[in-house]
């Protein structure tokens, strides 16, 4: 295991910051939050992750989304980091973290198992939380599924569940499963970092509600190559099969999923509505706790951070008085 210790804006963070001064106080505060910066060997592999905390307090694991990056979660972890040992890390392929040829639904899961033991995650005085956003809770869901005696419950952050026939209407509407993509298509240069931040946007499309957050999500999206920028996702991360298969049954597998569980969404978002939440009630799912976001879309740490984060500490702190 290799580390750094951060108790401010990184080196990276500064030059995509500047001076800071157009950056809110809150989020200043939580960048200067103390983090570990590391990586673990998993499979093989190089998972890069970043850590806040004593070890000695509950954990929390953080996941991001498909073709997102753990530091979504570093303006979002500091606040929990006084009660809790949090640690986000990149998804293999993603992020700062390698890629790994043929890692599915499955093997993502076991993945996020990994982390948790590489990092001291189950080594605290309870078991952890996962909490996924969008494609990372999916796997939540399969790390949840695989291993029941491992972790308290999971956190779902606005995760696509629909009814499979309005899935399959959506997909019709040209908009792809999360994960599909040609894998043997090379990843984009561009000439310059600013035509490479041009071409950044987030799926499902929508604006961010704070543009400052949009812009440190594409600057660490993006790395330098040469002469050139391009993607730090690989391309390797789309040959997944089955992908349109896991997403339709998705209501049912958050319906079945072992230990406690929780629903945060974003009140406008396109991914899990009203009908959504009537659907998991379908399926049983009545005791799951589902909590909207006013004013939030799909990427809830973009638009309303700071509720987002409100939502987060509440139910945390309702499951560790429970226990």
């Amino acid at each position: 295991m290799s580390a750094v210790e951060a108790t401010g804006l990184s080196d990276i963070d500064r030059i995509w910051a500047g001076d800071g001064s157009h950056l809110p106080g809150w989020f200043v505060d939580a960048l200067a939050v103390p983090r570990e910066d590391a990586f673990v060997t998993v499979g093989g592999a190089q998972v890069h992750y970043l850590r806040w905390g004593d070890r000695a307090k509950p954990g929390v694991l953080m996941a991001h989304g498909f073709l997102a990056h753990a530091r979504c979660w570093a303006f979002i972890a500091p606040f929990l980091a006084a009660d809790y040992h949090v640690v986000a890390y990149d998804l293999a392929g993603m992020g700062d973290s390698d890629a790994r040829a043929g890692i599915d639904g499955d093997g993502r899961g076991c993945e996020m198992i990994a982390v948790a033991e590489a990092s001291g995650l189950f080594d605290g005085p309870t078991r952890p939380v996962i909490i996924g956003h969008s494609f990372g809770a999916g796997v939540a869901v399969t790390a949840l599924t695989t291993a029941p005696e491992r972790f308290v419950g999971a956190i779902i952050c606005d995760l696509m569940i629909m009814r499979p026939e309005a899935l399959a209407v959506y997909w019709r509407g040209g908009r792809g499963s999360p994960g599909s993509g040609d894998p043997n298509k090379p990843a984009s240069r561009y000439p310059d970092y600013p035509t490479a931040r041009g071409r950044y946007v987030l799926a499902p499309p929508q604006p961010a509600g704070q543009p400052f957050l949009m812009d440190y999500m594409a600057y660490h999206s993006l790395r330098r190559d040469g002469d050139a920028w391009t993607w730090k996702f690989s391309p390797a991360v789309f040959a997944r099969g089955n992908s349109s298969d896991e997403w339709m049954t998705m209501g049912r597998r958050v319906a079945a999923a072992p230990g406690r569980l929780a629903i945060v969404h974003g009140e406008q978002s396109a991914l899990f509505g009203t009908d959504s939440a009537a659907y998991l009630r379908e399926l049983g799912a009545g005791t799951i706790p589902i909590v909207a976001v006013p004013h939030a879309r799909h990427h809830l740490m973009l638009d309303e951070p700071l509720a987002f984060v409100t939502a987060l500490r509440s139910i945390l702190a309702l499951w560790r008085s429970a226990r």
